[in-house]
């Protein structure tokens, strides 16, 4: 059986939703209906980390290689809480390469999502309004998101890794796409996700 390990925040553990509806265990069932014969996956990712906290939490867990799928998707935290473009950066070039080595440093097992815009959600309006000045605007947050990415995206491509933009889809607007908190995805945004990554991942086990 093949292995999934998927590091990342809420956007990855599926916060609000059932376990079932993470982009993670969505794109496992469809890669069993392509053959792929894979374990449930792997997830290390927490509501609220940082790139930081997500490097504490993969040197405190018993992550053992080889991995033939290896996801990373982190960030959204770092620009919610004012977080340096420069430590992210350097912070998610090492967990880039952790996720290679997890993968057995087969670049093409590896897949980094972008990270999805919150300045778009009922929360982020909500908490300006509450906020007044001191929140952050929704189109100052969508900038600060781009510029996150264009980070990460330079990156991953420089590395040979599969980029997946998840963030237009995060950006568009439907009635049942956000979760009852108004601030994380829903399952079926999660579905839309989960049709993105899946090229990348059927191309990493073609090569196996």
């Amino acid at each position: 059986m093949s292995r999934f390990l998927a590091l990342g925040d809420s956007y990855t553990v599926g916060e609000q939703v059932a376990p079932d509806q993470c982009w993670p265990s969505q794109l496992t069932r469809v890669l069993r209906r392509h053959g792929v014969m894979l374990d449930d996956p792997e997830i290390v990712a927490r509501t609220g980390w940082t790139t930081d906290e997500l490097s504490a939490a993969i040197s405190a867990a018993l992550i053992v290689p080889t991995y033939e799928l290896v996801s990373l998707s982190i960030g959204v935290n770092n620009q919610y809480r004012g977080g340096s473009l420069e430590r992210y950066h350097q912070e998610f070039v090492a967990l880039l390469v952790q996720a290679i080595g997890f993968a057995g440093g087969h670049v093409g097992h590896v897949v980094v999502l972008s990270i999805p815009d919150w300045g778009v959600t009922p929360f982020a309006m909500q908490q300006k309004q509450i906020k007044g000045k001191a929140g952050q605007d929704p189109a100052d947050i969508g900038d600060g998101i781009d510029r996150f990415n264009a980070l990460n995206r330079r990156e991953t491509v420089a590395a040979g890794v599969h980029y997946v933009d998840i963030s237009a889809a995060s950006r568009e607007r439907h009635p049942d796409w956000l979760a009852a908190d108004g601030l994380h995805p829903s399952g079926t945004q999660y579905a839309r996700w989960t049709e993105l990554v899946t090229p990348a991942a059927l191309e990493a086990f073609a090569t196996i």
